[in-house]
């Protein structure tokens, strides 16, 4: 990447073509995000939740697990983006002209910024104004700025991450040896969270998922999401395909031959349906009365159309 702007610049001062042979080309990394495991998100709720240090952290994931939104775009929202009545929000600044975009809030999203804004008027009271920003630097301390931004929640997103529940008690604590638990103290060694090393853009990547697994049509999923690159768009087209077939396979399986009455019912499998009930195939008659000489039309209409 740092050689990519080094190659802009000077392409721009059409000074490039004197090195652009020499310049090795690294290799890319080519995975486009990780999504959840279907337990993972109830779980990393949780545990965003249990505790109020952590608490900006999980309004934060929430927005991102329901909006699609990059954590710079959720580290830039000010207050005048918010659409209370309309039940919006507005992306003023994003990584691209197409991440500029208006995304409903679904009611898990409403909630977070209703929470929000409580928060809000906690701290600096009941009149805020529109150009503050919804998370606002340094708080957490003892003099928040509401007219900067929120620089980051790295250290919080990392607890959460690597969080594990005692498998004798159920106590959410970081990794250790021992429970910290006093009335527990099991050995907790080997434990170790699925969600460690979860980066917090996979939220987004998680959230596109879940569209594309809801049948979204492309269209929708960039409307939603903004910015999607070819690439991302092809691997979520493959997510759709594999949501379609797994919706498919569940009514493939053949249903029990046994009735309510406990006597044997006819099955839906072909095998079954295409036989007779006297277990006589049927009788190839129709067969030679309607085909062809070439099989596919009645032997009337091709001495029609030899009569022409």
């Amino acid at each position: 990447m740092e050689t990519g702007i080094l190659r802009r610049v000077l392409k721009r001062g059409k000074r490039w073509h004197f090195v652009a042979d020499e310049v090795p080309h690294l290799p890319e990394r080519k995975d486009v995000g990780r999504a959840l495991a279907p337990n993972e998100k109830p779980r990393l709720l949780r545990i965003a939740a249990s505790r109020p240090e952590w608490e900006i952290a999980y309004l934060v994931s929430v927005l991102a697990l329901n909006t699609t939104m990059r954590g710079c775009e959720l580290k830039e929202l000010r207050w005048r983006d918010m659409n209370l009545m309309g039940r919006t929000l507005t992306v003023q600044r994003s990584k691209t002209a197409a991440g500029e975009r208006v995304i409903p809030l679904n009611f898990d999203a409403f909630s977070a910024v209703l929470r929000l804004r409580e928060r809000a008027k906690a701290l600096f009271g009941e009149s805020l104004s529109p150009e503050w920003y919804v998370f606002p630097h340094a708080e957490g301390k003892s003099k928040p700025d509401p007219t900067q931004p929120m620089s980051g929640w790295r250290s919080a997103w990392r607890k959460i991450t690597k969080a594990i529940y005692c498998p004798a008690c159920g106590t959410i604590q970081d990794p250790a040896d021992a429970c910290c638990n006093e009335d527990c103290k099991a050995d907790i060694s080997k434990v170790r969270s699925s969600t460690a090393g979860l980066r917090f853009h996979d939220l987004r990547h998680h959230a596109i998922t879940e569209l594309a697994e809801s049948q979204a049509s492309d269209q929708t999923v960039m409307a939603i999401a903004g910015h999607v690159s070819p690439r991302m768009l092809a691997h979520y087209s493959h997510v759709r395909l594999e949501a379609k077939r797994n919706a498919l396979e569940a009514i493939s399986s053949r249903p029990s031959n046994q009735g309510e009455d406990g006597r044997e019912t006819m099955g839906y499998d072909t095998n079954s349906d295409t036989n007779s009930e006297s277990g006589e195939p049927f009788s190839s008659q129709v067969l030679e009365k309607n085909g062809g000489v070439d099989g596919t039309r009645t032997r009337g209409l091709c001495r029609d159309r030899a009569a022409f």
